[in-house]
């Protein structure tokens, strides 16, 4: 069973790294929720922006 969370903990650390790689080729950024639970928008410039409540849209 550790194996299985390291292996699983690894994919997820590889998907953040290919997320921030694909936002550098296409020039974009990348949202994800911190450890503090804060959702925040990160530039390819290294820019982190904090997003609030009222910047999601929901349709």
């Amino acid at each position: 069973m550790m194996n299985l969370t390291k292996d699983l903990a690894k994919l997820i650390r590889l998907t953040g790294d290919r997320a921030r790689l694909d936002a550098k080729a296409y020039g974009t950024y990348i949202v994800y929720k911190t450890a503090e639970g804060q959702i925040v928008k990160e530039y390819t410039t290294g820019k982190i922006e904090k997003l609030n409540e009222q910047d999601f849209t929901y349709e």
